[in-house]
């Protein structure tokens, strides 16, 4: 304790800190959207309830990663050799984990733009509840890999990585029904989501195979193209206002 509280008159430990609740916060938007859309699947009054296991789900992953270090860091071990590609436990996750994300991100794409919206009524039932929280979860697990990775290779101490994680977390349920709302609200927006979930997926996939592609090419061109809709957003709205009514026209 008196070593935590020594580090706190440090200013390195106070930058440590912010930039890692930073990148954190960066590295759980992917996991934030995915929630917000699996949310969309069920009634109004029980997504909130959803979105808050979902978070406190990856909460209690990372954490649990971070404390099991040693068995974390035993998964980047090669277990066998393939195509002169070795393979190990980590490798399995991402690449088992990126084929699910591209796999969901296209199912929900296809039921979006051939109108086969989810029955909510259905995903109402304590059964889909479960499953949807299920997938929530093992996505969780994926995204912590990188995160917890992350998080040791920017911090030398564990007290860092925690407040650091569990602030991330606070930042995300604070934002997370806002992100949801707006994207339940526009359906150009899902689909860039879902976009970018593949973009992700394929990422993970690629990282399980050995290939390291920066993230950061993939936020800029989901920024990029955010910025644009968000435009074509506020001309439509900025449109429908100047327009005059339809009994005016004829």
């Amino acid at each position: 304790m008196n070593e935590i509280i020594a580090s706190l008159t440090q200013p390195e430990t106070w930058i440590a800190l912010l930039t890692l609740s930073a990148m954190e916060i960066v590295l759980g938007i992917d996991n934030v959207i995915f929630i917000s859309i699996i949310a969309g699947r069920v009634p109004v009054e029980q997504r909130d309830r959803l979105r808050r296991l979902g978070l406190m789900g990856a909460l209690i992953t990372r954490l649990g990663l971070l404390f099991a270090l040693t068995w974390l860091m035993g998964l980047t071990k090669p277990l066998f050799e393939l195509f002169g590609i070795g393979f190990s436990g980590r490798s399995l996750i991402l690449l088992v984990g990126g084929l699910f994300l591209m796999g969901k991100s296209v199912h929900e794409i296809h039921a979006k733009l051939e109108g086969e919206e989810h029955d909510e009524e259905k995903a109402g039932s304590k059964g889909a509840f479960g499953f949807l929280f299920v997938q929530i979860l093992l996505v969780d697990i994926v995204f912590s890999l990188d995160s917890v990775i992350t998080a040791v290779g920017m911090a030398k101490e564990l007290w860092i990585m925690v407040v650091a994680m569990v602030a991330a977390v606070g930042v995300m349920l604070l934002f997370a029904r806002g992100i949801s709302n707006f994207v339940d609200r526009h359906p150009t927006v899902k689909v860039l989501a879902l976009s970018f979930l593949i973009l992700i997926g394929v990422l993970l996939v690629a990282e399980g195979m050995g290939q390291h592609i920066s993230k950061g090419y993939v936020y800029f061109a989901m920024a990029f193209s955010l910025g644009v809709e968000l435009l074509n957003l506020r001309f439509r709205t900025k449109r429908k206002k100047t327009m005059p009514p339809d009994d005016d026209v004829a």
